[in-house]
């Protein structure tokens, strides 16, 4: 089962002891500064969590793999996550 917003936001207001529309606004400011980050082709690194890194993707030919027709993919930026060496023992622990 996923992890939602919702939940998030649900533990943020159980752990801050505030109302459930204050935790919501901290919840959308911060996803708000990542996603203008990311945007802005910045990169945005949280210690201790990971590393969210925006990169460029070349036009290449791809391949409808419903109907196995050819078809022309045009550049564009992809967002990427590397988990910090700290998060993958807490996993692998």
């Amino acid at each position: 089962m996923a992890l939602t917003k919702n939940d998030i936001t649900e533990t943020i207001q159980h752990n801050l002891n505030i109302s459930k529309t204050t935790a919501y606004s901290i919840m959308e400011d911060f996803l708000k500064i990542i996603k203008e980050s990311l945007t802005n082709g910045d990169d945005v690194m949280i210690s201790g969590f990971g590393k969210f890194c925006v990169n460029e993707k070349r036009a290449r030919k791809g391949r409808n793999p419903a109907t196995n027709k050819e078809m022309h993919l045009p550049e564009r930026r992809v967002v990427t996550f590397k988990c910090s060496g700290k998060l993958r023992n807490l996993i692998n622990s």
